[in-house]
Parts: C-alpha cells; sequence; structure tokens
C-alpha cells in the first residue's frame, strides 16, 4: 500500500497540464494507479470525503484518474487518458469540494451529461456516457479538469456559494453528492 501525500491548493502543480500516457500498460502507470487508490481510499477512511482523484494531485503530472464510488460497491475505476467527446447541452449548478483543498466547498456548474473515452491498464479503449445517476457526470468532469490544471474553484457558480467544510456539513450536504 503506497498513500502519497495530497498536492495542495498554492501548489502550481495543481494547474499545470498533464501530458499523455504513451502506454496504459507500463508498469510506472500500474504503480501509479495503485497509489491514486491508495491514497484515495485513505482520505476517505479519515476524512469522509474522497470519491475520485487525478495522478497531479499525487504530483504526478500523467492523465490517469481513480474513481471509486461509495454508494456503490465497485472496484477502483482506473482511466487513463480520458477526455470528454460530447457534452449536454444542459448545464446543472451542483455542491463541489476536492481533496486538495477539503476545507472549503462551493457551488459549480457542470455539464448535465458527458461522454468520456479512456484507455484501462491493458490498453483497451471504453467510452461511457454519464450524468446524474450516482453523481458520475460530475465527478468525471472535476477529475477530468484536474487533468488539464483546471480546479473547481475557476467553476465557482456564485462567489457566495463558497463556504467551509463545517459550514457546508451543518447546512448543505444534503443536498449534495457528498450526502
Amino acid at each position: 500500500m503506497a498513500i502519497r501525500p495530497l498536492v495542495l491548493l498554492g501548489d502550481p502543480l495543481l494547474r499545470e497540464r498533464c501530458a499523455p500516457v504513451a502506454d496504459p500498460r507500463a508498469a510506472a502507470v500500474r504503480q501509479l494507479a495503485t497509489d491514486l487508490s491508495d491514497t484515495l481510499a485513505h482520505a476517505r477512511a479519515t476524512t469522509g470525503y474522497g470519491r475520485g482523484i487525478a495522478a497531479p494531485q499525487v504530483g504526478a503530472l500523467e492523465r490517469v484518474v481513480v474513481l471509486r464510488l461509495p454508494s456503490r460497491d465497485y472496484e477502483p475505476w482506473v482511466l487513463v487518458n480520458p477526455q470528454v467527446v460530447d457534452r449536454s447541452a444542459d448545464t446543472m449548478v451542483l455542491w463541489d469540494a476536492c481533496l486538495s483543498f477539503l476545507q472549503i466547498f462551493m457551488q459549480v456548474r457542470r455539464d448535465r451529461e458527458v461522454t468520456v473515452r479512456w484507455q484501462d491498464l491493458d490498453g483497451d479503449t471504453h467510452e461511457v456516457r454519464a450524468g446524474e445517476a450516482h453523481d458520475v457526470g460530475e465527478l468525471l468532469q472535476h477529475e477530468l479538469d484536474h487533468l488539464d490544471g483546471v480546479l473547481c474553484l475557476d467553476r465557482v457558480e456564485d462567489l457566495r456559494t463558497i463556504v467551509t467544510r463545517e459550514e457546508f456539513e451543518k447546512r448543505y450536504r444534503g443536498q449534495s453528492p457528498y450526502g
């Protein structure tokens, strides 16, 4: 088990665009995916938050994301070189937060549905249309933004919605993907 320290808000690494992974089958990519999964599991166990993590959040500037949906009994979902290939015309506003600055919550605008294409660790290509079911669409958008150096703070709909974690938990958690 390799739990890596999280890169925190203010570190310039979070604003870098990640390089594509040349070979998803490489041992180093598998190790990165394992480290991301272990780090995400640790964050969830210690904070109660964490449904996804992107490579730059552990200091790796590669296009790798790991999702683990707490509401379902899924194995970690590893996406290598993921990209949004289609977006719905409809958008939505919802609560968002980030493991790299977990003391701040905010409302952001996201596409209601996205189609994402990625490779798995065997190099096979997959595609999924994701939306509000299980909050996967917004989660994919959040994590893929990380790969381009974009943070949820950049997508705040109204600055007045930025709240501390304590206030979020007291007032809004039940109406959010974290509820």
